[in-house]
């Protein structure tokens, strides 16, 4: 019996490492990598909410349009900047208005930010068979304070 256990434990030597190595691969990197993408689509979700809300915010409470709308942009760049996606404040942010002027008491702003998230460590050249982005979008309805805003 002690014979039987020492051959089989000679034909079994270093072969746990191997297996470990292929499971560790196979199982173990789509994970990882599926982590990694779920963990950059939500910053984007969350970074855009956070810059339509801010943004609305802005837009609703601000004296005069022109700074309103440079006001709303930085507010769209930082909320981005935080959670460290690039994008261009300027066409990830649109909003519309109910009246006119936009910034008349009581109207409703509706501001949508939108950004596109790039996958990682997908290369470039699989653009024509694979998509590369994933397109992130929140909205968010402000309304300009009855008694006060701008004009």
């Amino acid at each position: 019996m002690r014979a039987l256990w020492r051959r089989a434990r000679r034909e079994e030597s270093g072969s746990a490492v191997v297996e470990f190595i292929g499971v560790t691969l196979v199982l173990l990197l789509p994970l990882v990598y599926l982590i990694l993408t779920l963990g950059r689509v939500q910053a984007a979700a969350f970074a855009a909410e956070a810059a339509a809300r801010e943004s609305g915010r802005v837009l609703s409470q601000a004296e005069d349009f022109p700074t309103a709308v440079a006001q709303a942009q930085t507010a769209v760049d930082l909320a981005f900047d935080d959670h460290g996606i690039d994008v261009d404040p300027a066409a990830a942010l649109s909003f519309t208005c109910s009246d006119e002027p936009c910034l008349a008491p009581a109207s409703r702003i509706h501001v949508e930010v939108s950004a596109v998230v790039r996958l990682p460590l997908v290369p470039e050249f699989l653009a024509g068979s694979l998509p590369l982005e994933v397109p992130v979008q929140a909205t968010h309805l402000a309304v300009v304070p009855e008694f006060g805003g701008g004009s």
